[in-house]
């Protein structure tokens, strides 16, 4: 019986950190301000209120910013 909670534990304490991450991110504040969401609900297109209501904030955001970004310039990710 002891060496099967040995080996249990770990193995339940993972995923219990796991799904605490999971919880701990929707919990995390939205870092969008007033303007942006301002300027977001003024000049969003269909497709972008879509992905507000399927994704939320992030997702929106994220497409809204793309289309308006210049042409030709690309975007750095590191």
């Amino acid at each position: 019986m002891t060496v099967f909670l040995v080996l249990l534990f770990p193995l339940l304490l993972m995923v219990f950190a796991l799904l605490m991450s999971r919880v701990e991110d929707r919990l995390r504040p939205a870092l969008v301000t007033e303007d942006e969401v301002g300027e977001f609900l003024d000049q969003a297109r269909p497709e972008e209120v879509n992905t507000l209501i399927r994704e939320g904030w992030s997702g929106a955001l994220d497409r809204f910013r793309l289309r308006r970004r210049p042409r030709g310039r690309k975007v750095r990710r590191g």
